[in-house]
């Protein structure tokens, strides 16, 4: 995706700072204006409601629920199946924890983070955290993220998230899956979505990433969890009138959009090799999926100097941490805009 730079309108820029930026497709703009559509908030939308129910289906599970954001799926799932005073288990750089935990000022829960690899949480240390009883908070969920965003876009193997779920299940505990990429993920593992979503009792999917859809998510899990999570939503401001029009678009996303993902995949990788190509100083993660950290530390700049460099030679890319940067591939860009970014950090380091 390329936007125009102010003082140089000749110029563009090569987006890289997320796969949040994709726009709508000229289908999904069609189906858009051709929606059925009611008060979601009243007698239901038709739209949200059919795309609730595919969803559901995709994943194995009973029941959907459309929300504005996935940030408000995961904090309906916790708020679903917790009482107050209980404890969230979940791994310790997971979105949910890092960027979400301000969701504990309104369910009154405490969140453990336990440390991992590459997302997946350390089993025996798991093992621990779920012990209950004595002066131990007494755990209601755990949580997974998949692909793991602070973790570069891993992807958890199948067989850490099993086991993961026959821990918690062997307590009477229940699994909450942050999927907001799960597609991402099941594209790299060479699986349908249903295979990783069968390892997680409520899953959270985003609709506005690399689905392309401008806006919501949808929060899958059984019928009864729904129906709880349906009044909180209410409660929280996220009931919406004539959504059928954004969950259109959404349901194009779902039914079309995952296909390619794997070319995003592909363009990462693409970007991390050239990017290791061009002096030892950088150092780029090998993607999984569709996203690549860059490690600046030993190149001599801060991270604000070369976001802003970066930028004045036609790249956008977001700091991530002090010496990192991240940048995301998405349908926007083709292998002529991987060309330009490697070039944009090629002019910066010769720059130095």
């Amino acid at each position: 995706m390329t936007q125009r730079i102010s003082d140089d309108p000749s110029r563009a820029l090569v987006d890289l700072r997320s796969d949040t930026v994709t726009q709508p497709t000229a289908e999904m703009y069609e189906r858009m204006q051709t929606a059925p559509i009611g008060d979601d908030g009243l007698d239901g939308d038709p739209s949200v409601r059919a795309l609730e129910a595919h969803v559901a289906a995709c994943l194995g599970k009973e029941a959907g629920l459309f929300v504005p954001s996935c940030t408000m799926a995961n904090l309906l799932a916790v708020l679903a199946q917790t009482q107050r005073n209980e404890q969230v288990v979940l791994e310790s750089a997971a979105h949910m924890y890092t960027s979400e935990r301000g969701a504990a000022t309104f369910t009154g829960l405490f969140y453990q983070g336990v440390p991992g690899t590459d997302g997946a949480m350390d089993l025996n240390r798991l093992e621990d955290a779920l012990l209950s009883g004595g002066h131990k908070l007494k755990t209601s969920l755990v949580a997974m993220e998949t692909s793991h965003n602070n973790a570069g876009g891993t992807v958890l193997p199948l067989d850490h998230m099993q086991a993961v779920y026959g821990m918690a299940h062997a307590g009477g505990i229940a699994v909450h899956l942050d999927g907001a990429r799960m597609f991402n993920a099941a594209v790299a593992l060479g699986v349908e979505p249903i295979e990783i979503a069968r390892h997680a009792d409520t899953v959270s999917l985003c609709l506005s990433k690399g689905l392309s859809a401008p806006v919501g998510a949808v929060l899958s899990g059984p019928r009864a969890v729904m129906t709880r999570a349906r009044t909180l939503r209410r409660m929280l401001g996220g009931t919406q009138r004539q959504a059928g029009i954004m969950a259109a678009a959404g349901m194009e996303g779902v039914q079309h959009m995952g296909a390619r993902l794997g070319e995003d995949h592909a363009r990462a990788r693409r970007l991390s090799d050239g990017l290791n190509r061009l002096d030892p100083v950088l150092s780029a993660t090998v993607p999984q999926t569709n996203i690549v950290q860059v490690e600046t530390a030993d190149t001599g700049m801060t991270n604000a100097h070369w976001v802003t460099a970066l930028e004045a030679a036609g790249l956008l890319t977001r700091p991530w941490g002090r010496t990192r940067l991240r940048c995301v591939t998405h349908r926007h860009i083709d292998d002529a805009g991987i060309d330009a970014a490697i070039d944009a950090f090629k002019k910066v380091l010769s720059s130095r």
